[in-house]
């Protein structure tokens, strides 16, 4: 019995050792600044260029492929994503505040906050 229990401890130890290398890589994500919009990165970095203070249309330059959209703006603010660039052919106005899922932001070319 003991040479039993011994075993299954041992195997128990190994499958436990698998499990956290196997386990993947988190990596912390820069947080957005309160009363701001950003745009992450795939990397879950955010450059200093897709940190959104001021409403308004914003012109995006070099933002493809999919990011995540974090507003954390203050007093019900919103965003808008544009197909144009200065604020042209845009979306309803979201209001929800946290991290959206990945978007594919190639075809948009500015965003728009709003009041």
């Amino acid at each position: 019995m003991r040479k039993i229990a011994l075993a299954a401890a041992g195997l128990s130890l190994t499958v436990g050792t698998l499990g956290v290398a196997l386990a993947p890589n988190a990596v912390a994500a820069t947080p957005c600044p309160s009363g701001a919009f950003c745009i992450r990165e795939v990397d879950g970095s955010i450059l200093s260029q897709n940190i959104f203070y001021s409403y308004g249309s914003h012109n995006l330059s070099n933002v493809t492929g999919d990011r995540v959209l974090v507003n954390n703006q203050t007093d019900g603010a919103g965003f808008q994503l544009c197909f144009g660039y200065n604020g042209v052919n845009c979306s309803d106005v979201d209001r929800a505040t946290g991290e959206f899922a990945p978007y594919d932001m190639t075809p948009i070319n500015s965003v728009v906050l709003v009041a």
